[in-house]
């Protein structure tokens, strides 16, 4: 009975978050690539997942950052909470992980002014159900959306998301909230210019040097 009252709930988390449709599936290309470096190289198990969009894609040195724990990258360039929840059997219940660590939302509320933080909310929460409903107690760290120079206009929009998943977060067990946001702005409470490459939206090694300090204490050994 208590399962049946979970998966209904899960599907009702869906429908309000808008992702349950009958569209082609995007970043299907980037779903079959992770499946034949994994029929290449079997990743090991009991490893931490960096999953979510660009920020992480980019990060292509990330098991640099942090040595002593065992990382596997499945971030997709581009894709946002919707994406992660499609794909979500995929890129992290398949690989049954020790932790999940989710950086995403960013794309979210720049695809469209129709979408709210409300939104973003409503869709990582949808995500995180279905993470626990598969893998229940799995350990899950969210790090806030970033502020950058080329997005400026969204902050208002992301600090507020931010916000919210930190309170919801904070009501779940084994979960973290890892605040990269405040320390991604200058004294004037803008975007760090110099830790971002041209486009101004993605970052340079200074950049993902601060994310590595913040996220750090929080990774599972």
């Amino acid at each position: 009975m208590k399962q049946g009252f979970k998966r209904r709930r899960f599907l009702l988390l869906l429908i309000v978050a808008g992702v349950i449709c009958a569209e082609a599936q995007p970043f299907r290309e980037d779903i079959l690539a992770f499946k034949k470096q994994d029929s290449l190289h079997p990743p090991q198990g009991n490893a931490i997942l960096f999953v979510g969009s660009s920020s992480f894609t980019k990060w292509t040195d990330v098991q640099n950052y942090f040595p002593g724990f065992l990382i596997i990258n499945r971030g997709f360039g581009g894709s946002s909470l919707p994406d992660l929840i499609r794909y979500a059997n995929d890129v992290i219940i398949s690989y049954h992980p020790r932790q999940v660590v989710i950086y995403c939302g960013d794309n979210d509320l720049a695809a469209s002014d129709t979408v709210s933080s409300a939104t973003v909310v409503s869709r990582f929460k949808a995500l995180f159900a279905l993470i626990r409903l598969q893998l229940p107690g799995e350990p899950i760290a969210f790090i806030s959306i970033k502020p950058s120079p080329s997005r400026a206009k969204l902050m208002p929009k992301m600090a507020e998301a931010n916000r919210a998943i930190k309170q919801f977060l904070a009501g779940q067990k084994n979960t973290a909230f890892i605040d990269v946001y405040h320390l991604m702005l200058d004294k004037d409470g803008k975007p760090i210019d110099e830790i971002f490459v041209g486009d101004k939206l993605h970052m340079n090694s200074k950049g993902y040097a601060i994310w590595q300090k913040a996220i750090k204490p929080f990774l599972l050994q």
